[in-house]
């Protein structure tokens, strides 16, 4: 984990400081996600998360998809292959791939799992502001829009990937409640 911090915290804080609250704060929210996942795959959870969006840092960028852009960067920095695609695939990033021109690289460099693990990631990323802070999924939309404007390529790509992501994060949402529910009947 820490490991993931110092990278994320190299390449975004100096240049990409509002990037880097995000960052920041999607990372402090994944351990308390990280309790509906497996013991294994918790510590990836976080890790993802510190790294999700390094595709930002402007000595990565290159296609200007900066899921993929990070992704491959960390495959060429020797990470492991599911880090890189959990990053490659956060939040809906194949619509935006798609959008791009980029679909076919995404989906061939990078496998996306579609697992509690992908779900639990784009829901701590898409309930975190730009500046670190909570938001629910529809107001986190609705700030992407607004900064974005009604014509951007990733305000198209958000209105048709709405569906996908509301999903995952919901999935999420009911297993962090069924977690809680749990606890509290003291299983």
């Amino acid at each position: 984990m820490s490991a993931a911090k110092g990278l994320a915290e190299g390449k975004l804080a100096t240049s990409l400081p509002r990037r880097w609250e995000h960052v920041k704060a999607v990372a402090d929210k994944a351990p308390g996600i990280a309790p509906i996942l497996g013991p294994d795959e918790r510590p990836l959870l976080v890790a993802a998360a510190w790294l999700h969006d390094i595709g930002y840092a402007p000595d990565i960028v290159e296609t200007g998809s900066h899921a993929l852009d990070g992704a491959r960067w960390l495959r060429s920095e020797g990470c492991c292959v599911r880090l890189a695609a959990l990053v490659a695939h956060h939040s809906c990033a194949l619509f935006e791939a798609e959008e791009r021109g980029l679909a076919a690289e995404l989906r061939t460099g990078f496998a996306d799992e579609e697992t509690e693990l992908r779900d639990a990631l784009w829901y701590a990323d898409m309930t975190t502001g730009p500046d670190g802070q909570a938001l629910n999924v529809h107001d986190r939309l609705a700030e992407v829009r607004a900064r974005y404007g009604p014509e951007h390529l990733v305000t198209r790509f958000w209105a048709r990937a709405e569906p996908t992501l509301l999903a995952a994060v919901r999935r999420t949402e009911k297993r962090l409640a069924g977690r809680e529910f749990s606890t509290d009947v003291g299983l």
